[in-house]
């Protein structure tokens, strides 16, 4: 005897075959119909690592794909404490998906080097909870506990510490997968270790099983790495300041009565007066991606204006300025000799706008912030900075800055 199979329902519950993770199940109806929506496939065309294939050339993956990886090491997380004896409703469960399924459904194009440029400093959580909200209307209010937790609201925390802290499975999916497409193998950490340790207190809170101290080590000095070695790398840094820079002079120009190309959604956003966000702004936002700048980009590399046209050069045919690297603020009068330099050989008499110091710092774990609890099988909580067997965890709770000076390539031989 055969049973009547709900087509619709067969349908969605669908398995995505992921290079980083294998198959990835969508095991609620509700996932696959957020991951269908139009707000969720613009991911597609907004890059995971923005302009960072200029420097490692792999590194083409996108939000979509890392939303999709967080939200399977979301359910296998889930499906840990499950067995570990912590109880998790399927509306739990289904909220928790829904949350990393769409923490970062509110990335703008290339991401966290434009969010201040295009959106006035509306932080990209900001807009994703926006997002979630207008979401949550149209599916009849399916996402609310998805929206509690995405906020730290919910009652039972672990649930946002497993969404947002500093051992969450965003930060997992997003350094083996970066570490996959980069090449670069020091990111590669063991998801599946990281997760067979985790647990839930008494309190309520995420934990880790004491006996996994050293691959949770291995995580916090993988991702120090991968931020040295990959996103702040020097050029890295360079081609997302860069990308800054020119929005930045594009809507300076446009303030000044430039005209310029841009697709019209782009235009909207560079000619937008500061405020708070309209129906128009996110019917526009939501439409906008990583091509509405390639394109402008293109177009604005024969602009009148000097500055605007040689930094798109420096991207679009990647003849990137050159780089120098320190531990230490570079001297006014170093700064100043480049500039000269940059004026002389450009016959120009605004250098300055394209010589400038970058700063990156680094915080590897902050032990006060959200610190990383160990479970001790007699119950008690030690934190891992102070747990007697670390071997590192001391050592990476201190700031490291690095500063880099870009100055034009071509002036590289002009130095006295």
């Amino acid at each position: 005897m055969f049973t009547n199979i709900d087509v619709s329902m067969q349908n969605k519950l669908k398995i995505i075959n992921d290079p980083v993770h294998g198959f990835i199940k969508i095991p609620h109806e509700i996932l696959f119909d957020i991951i269908e929506h139009p707000y969720f496939q613009r991911l597609r065309r907004i890059g995971q690592t923005g302009l960072l294939n200029l420097i490692f050339p792999g590194a083409t993956h996108t939000r979509f794909h890392h939303a999709l990886g967080a939200m399977h090491l979301m359910f296998t997380a889930l499906e840990t404490l499950k067995q570990k004896g912590v109880k998790i409703s399927e509306e739990e469960e289904k909220g928790a998906m829904l949350a990393i399924l769409m923490h970062d459904i509110g990335h703008g194009p290339f991401s966290h080097a434009l969010e201040s440029m295009l959106m006035d400093d509306w932080h990209h959580e900001n807009l994703s909870l926006l997002l979630m909200n207008k979401l949550n209307e149209e599916f009849d209010g399916q996402l609310s506990i998805a929206i509690e937790m995405f906020q730290g609201k919910y009652h039972r925390k672990f649930f946002n510490q497993l969404i947002s802290s500093q051992l969450d499975v965003d930060r997992l999916d997003y350094l083996k997968r970066d570490s996959f497409f980069t090449g670069v193998s020091e990111g590669n950490i063991n998801t599946q270790r990281i997760i067979s340790m985790m647990n839930v207190c008494e309190e309520g809170e995420l934990v880790i099983d004491a006996k996994g101290i050293y691959s949770i080590e291995n995580f916090l000095t993988a991702r120090m790495f991968m931020y040295w070695q990959v996103y702040y790398h020097k050029t890295s840094a360079l081609a997302e300041f860069l990308l800054v820079k020119i929005l930045e002079r594009a809507k300076y120009l446009i303030s000044q009565g430039t005209e310029l190309p841009a697709t019209d959604n782009l235009k909207y956003f560079l000619y937008r007066e500061k405020s708070a966000a309209t129906d128009e702004d996110i019917e526009r936002f939501t439409s906008l991606d990583d091509n509405d700048v390639i394109q402008a980009m293109k177009e604005w590399q024969n602009a009148d204006d000097f500055v605007l046209s040689y930094w798109c050069k420096c991207v679009i045919q990647r003849n990137l300025p050159k780089t120098i690297i320190s531990s230490h603020p570079f001297g006014q009068e170093i700064i100043d000799e480049k500039i000269k330099n940059t004026n002389e050989f450009f016959k120009i008499d605004n250098g300055k706008e394209l010589v400038h110091e970058i700063k990156r710092k680094l915080l590897p774990y902050h032990a006060e912030k959200q610190p990383i609890y160990l479970l001790h099988k007699n119950g008690k909580r030690t934190r891992l900075h102070e747990s007697e067997d670390q071997l590192l965890s001391g050592l990476i709770v201190n700031k490291t800055t690095r500063y880099i000076l870009m100055f034009p390539r071509d002036i590289s031989g002009l130095d006295s």
